[in-house]
């Protein structure tokens, strides 16, 4: 356990830097509140209607297909690195994972599901 002792101080000097600075922040932070340090900020624009404005379903289902597709093509690089030592295994695996996400991309295109209306 003597060689976990200095990722423990390491842990401790990382939390006590954070909590110091947050600390001093408060204490020694200006306090000045205006309406324009008060107001929302959207890209430097005042903001234009409700925050509490409701979003098309669509929005949420096209984030959810990319974050999809995107964790599914994270898959990739280990397989870039093991490429050699895989073999032909390996290729004909990968070919067929590359087959299941072009399905699942042509059945979405095909739905309509990444159509934005």
């Amino acid at each position: 356990m003597t060689q976990y002792l200095p990722i423990l101080i390491l842990f401790i000097i990382a939390g006590g830097f954070a909590v110091t600075n947050i600390g001093l922040s408060a204490i020694l932070g200006r306090r000045k509140p205006t309406a324009e340090k008060l107001s929302p900020y959207e890209c430097g624009i005042d903001p234009v209607g409700s925050a509490r404005e409701r979003f098309s379903v669509k929005f949420y289902l096209i984030a959810m297909f990319f974050v999809l597709f995107d964790v599914e093509v994270i898959f990739l690089y280990p397989w870039a690195v093991a490429f050699k030592s895989l073999k032909l295994f390996g290729f004909i695996e990968m070919l067929i994972f590359i087959g299941i996400l072009l399905v699942c991309y042509l059945y979405l295109w095909k739905r309509g599901g990444l159509e934005w209306d």
